[in-house]
C-alpha cells in the first residue's frame, strides 16, 4: 500500500490547505479550539463555511472566535471528567461531519488522577476523546462520510501502550512516558475507528502537527525548552527555524479533518501533510509512526480495554 501524499509542503497553513474548499453545511467539533493550534484550526474551518463548535473547558476564552465567525459556537467540555464528555454528548443535536480530537495536556510534572481515578495525560489525551467519539457516535453515523481526525505527536514513537500498568499504578510515573503513550493510545483510536466503524460510513485518521509555541508546553521545565532551542538562557521563549506556527501546525489535522483529498481514507497517521513511513519506535527516529502505534491487534486491545472505562462499569 503505497503513501498517500499531498501538495501541501510542510510549511503550508491551514487556510492554504482549504483553499478552494467549501464546506457550507457541515457541523464539525474541536476541542480546545480556544487557542493555539485548535483556534487556527476552528479559523480555517470556519473561513471555508463549516459550522463549527468550539469544545473547551473555559468557554469565555473563545468568545473573540465566536464574535469573529458568525457559523461559529461554543460549548463546555473538560475531556478529564466523564461526566462532562457524557453531557456534551446528550446535548448534541443533529449530525456531526467530523470531531477535531485536538486537545490534551503534556508532561505533567506528578502523576495526577481524574475523578474517575485515571492518570490525567491518559484520561485528557486518549480516554475523554475516546468517551467524545463513541457519545457521538449516532451523530457520526448519520452524517455522511463523518471524520475522526485525532491530534497525536511525534512522541507516539518513544514508548508504546503499557496494557500491564496504563495508569503508572505500579511502575514510577515518568511525565514524558505517560505523554508518549497517550498519543500512542491515540493514534490506536484512530485504527481502532477504522476497524471498529467503517461499516457506518466514518473514518478517522491520526497526524501530529509539528512543533508549536502553544499552552501545551506550560508543564515543560526551562532545561527541556532550552534544549529544544525554544528559549534562551535568562528564560524567554525563542522560535527556532524548525517549529512552525499555529496556522502551519494546524495545516495537518485540518487536512485529515476536511480536505477532499484525503476522502475515504482511513486508518492512517500524517504529518507536514503527508501520510508517515511505519518505522520502529525507539530512542532514534525522528519522523514516522511507530509500528506500535498502527497495530491492528492493540487497537482492538485498546478499544475493548476503555469501553468498560467510558461508560464508568469498572
Amino acid at each position: 500500500m503505497s503513501l498517500i501524499t499531498t501538495p501541501f509542503t510542510d510549511r503550508a497553513t491551514a487556510a492554504e490547505v482549504l483553499a478552494g474548499v467549501d464546506l457550507t453545511g457541515r457541523r464539525m467539533i474541536v476541542t480546545g479550539g480556544a487557542s493555539g493550534l485548535g483556534a487556527a484550526t476552528v479559523r480555517a474551518l470556519a473561513g471555508a463555511g463549516a459550522r463549527v463548535t468550539i469544545a473547551t473547558r473555559n468557554p469565555a476564552i473563545a468568545q473573540p472566535i465566536v464574535e469573529e465567525f458568525p457559523g461559529v459556537d461554543v460549548a463546555a467540555l473538560d475531556l478529564a471528567d466523564l461526566t462532562s464528555v457524557r453531557a456534551f454528548c446528550s446535548g448534541w443535536d443533529g449530525p456531526v461531519d467530523a470531531v477535531v480530537a485536538n486537545a490534551g495536556v503534556m508532561a505533567v510534572p506528578t502523576r495526577q488522577v481524574t475523578a474517575q481515578g485515571w492518570e490525567l495525560q491518559l484520561a485528557t489525551n486518549f480516554l475523554g476523546h475516546f468517551a467524545l467519539v463513541t457519545g457521538l457516535h449516532a451523530a457520526l453515523q448519520s452524517a455522511e462520510r463523518a471524520r475522526v481526525a485525532v491530534v497525536s505527536s511525534g512522541a507516539q514513537l518513544r514508548a508504546p501502550f503499557d496494557f500491564d500498568d496504563p495508569q503508572f499504578e505500579r511502575r514510577p510515573y515518568d511525565p514524558w512516558t505517560a505523554y508518549a503513550q497517550s498519543k500512542t493510545a491515540d493514534v490506536l483510536l484512530a485504527v481502532g475507528i477504522s476497524r471498529q466503524w467503517a461499516q457506518d460510513g466514518i473514518s478517522a485518521n491520526a497526524c501530529a502537527p509539528g512543533f508549536i509555541h502553544t499552552n501545551l508546553q506550560r508543564h515543560v521545565d526551562a532545561e527541556t525548552m532550552q534544549a529544544l532551542g525554544a528559549m534562551d538562557a535568562e528564560g524567554n521563549l525563542v522560535t527556532p527555524d524548525y517549529f512552525k506556527t499555529p496556522e502551519q501546525g494546524a495545516a495537518t489535522p485540518t487536512l485529515v479533518a476536511a480536505s477532499p483529498l484525503l476522502e475515504g481514507v482511513t486508518g492512517r497517521y500524517f504529518e507536514d501533510n503527508q501520510e508517515s513511513e511505519v518505522v520502529q519506535g525507539g530512542p532514534e527516529p525522528m519522523t514516522g509512526v511507530a509500528e506500535w502505534s498502527v497495530d491492528p491487534a492493540a487497537a482492538d486491545r485498546l478499544w475493548e480495554y476503555a469501553i468498560p472505562v467510558a461508560q464508568d462499569t469498572v
